[in-house]
């Protein structure tokens, strides 16, 4: 079995830290990317380019619009390495994205795109979401590079963009094979805290109206404010959680109080200090559980708000409104029995890795792109979602080798079945 810190330890860190200073936030990947595809070269691997188009991309449920504008100069890089004769054999592929969230500076303390180390924490803007494992997923197949003699197969390393915003580099390829071969199975290497994650949850972004009537604050009872009515929205919304989390079953999320979180991320009202505010925007994001589709879910909500407005004489006569935006992520869900799933399994376990168990996520990922084109996939990786997308964002980098090895290993027993 390879020990990635033994045989490339010093190299990884250095590919981990470089990758990590570059800002890759509101589609500013074109220059990581190409230096990714740069020292994939450099180490052996045969790559492929591709971009997005913006009308396939369009024309997907999870994007509600896209334009040239927005995937042009963000390319997304795949690099392979074969072995034996790979067209006899099977195709794995190791995900990861290149894309990170932005930084509020201020909560730092220190820049954000220069990582620095805190005994064995790597800390940086993408440190755990997901460039280190993007290094882990590169190193862990160059360890196999000399490895597997008697094979026939090929592995696959991708950087892909754009996952923050649905996964736009992700859903180009589930659309167009940017490979001139199949893909068997894929692993995105998300944090999952090294557990195997087989579902993860989807989201739908909506978007509330409320309509009431301006007048000046002098006389405010000749308005109608929308504050009281959203608050009788949102409490509604916060008892359609409850009841769905009672509701809505799924045996791998029994560990979550709230399986299907509501959560109104941004509210926008009124257009002037001194007037009754007489509009109301609010925008939220509802969790979709495995086995639901976006619209069932979208009309649940759309009924809940109805109920509330049947409450209100003002709103009876003003119904609200409700219509998804931006972008959407659907559910996605495979069997634990599939063989990238025991191959996984079977690697953690020689790494004396003892949580096996398949588990769901309460978020979406790039998996649902390659489960949607027929391509098993797991969700698996180190760090954890609870250090993701924070200020000081950090990861343990000894978790990041031992998932290194865990990936090599796992590639290894599924290229040999």
């Amino acid at each position: 079995m390879t020990d990635l810190e033994t045989t490339d330890g010093d190299a990884m860190r250095d590919f981990a830290e470089r990758l990590l200073r570059f800002d890759t936030t509101d589609g500013n990947e074109r220059a990581a990317q190409e230096w990714f595809r740069d020292r994939l070269e450099a180490l052996g691997f045969e790559t492929y380019t591709w971009t997005a188009d913006a009308d396939d991309i369009s024309a997907h449920p999870s994007f509600a619009s896209v334009s040239e504008r927005t995937v042009e100069d963000r390319p997304n890089v795949g690099g392979v390495l074969e072995f034996g004769s790979p067209d006899r054999g099977r195709t794995l592929v190791l995900n990861g994205h290149v894309d990170v969230v932005p930084a509020n500076e201020t909560h730092w303390t220190g820049d954000p795109f220069e990582p620095r180390w805190e005994g064995d924490r790597l800390v940086a803007r993408g440190a755990a979401d997901m460039k280190s494992q993007l290094a882990a997923c590169v190193f862990a197949a160059r360890s196999l590079r000399d490895g597997l003699d008697g094979i026939d197969g090929r592995l696959v390393v991708e950087s892909v963009i754009g996952e923050e915003e649905g996964g736009v580099g992700a859903a180009a390829a589930a659309i167009s094979n940017p490979y001139p071969f199949e893909r068997d199975a894929a692993i995105v290497a998300e944090p999952t805290d090294m557990r195997v994650v087989t579902a993860t949850e989807g989201c739908l972004m909506g978007r509330v109206r409320i309509t009431g009537r301006a007048a000046h604050a002098a006389r405010k009872w000749e308005g109608e404010s929308v504050l009281p009515h959203f608050e009788r929205v949102r409490r509604a919304f916060e008892t359609l959680e409850t009841e769905r989390a009672e509701r809505v079953s799924h045996p791998l999320y029994d560990r979550f109080d709230v399986p299907w979180p509501i959560v109104i991320g941004r509210v926008d009202a009124g257009t002037w200090t001194s007037n009754v505010p007489e509009t109301l925007t609010a925008e939220m994001r509802v969790g979709v559980a495995p086995g639901e589709s976006l619209d069932a879910v979208q009309a649940e909500c759309r009924e809940r708000l109805a109920d509330v407005a049947n409450e209100s004489d003002w709103l009876a006569d003003h119904p609200p409104t409700f219509e998804r935006f931006g972008h959407q992520f659907e559910p996605a869900e495979i069997d634990a029995g599939e063989p990238i799933v025991t191959a996984l399994q079977d690697a953690m376990i020689a790494r004396e890795l003892s949580e096996t168990s398949p588990i769901g996520e309460t978020y979406g990922s790039d998996a649902r792109h390659y489960i949607e084109a027929g391509i098993p996939t797991v969700v698996f990786g180190p760090g954890r979602i609870e250090e993701a997308h924070f200020p000081d964002e950090s990861i343990s980098w000894p978790d990041v080798v031992t998932a290194g090895d865990v990936l090599a290993e796992t590639a290894r027993r599924f290229l040999h079945s």
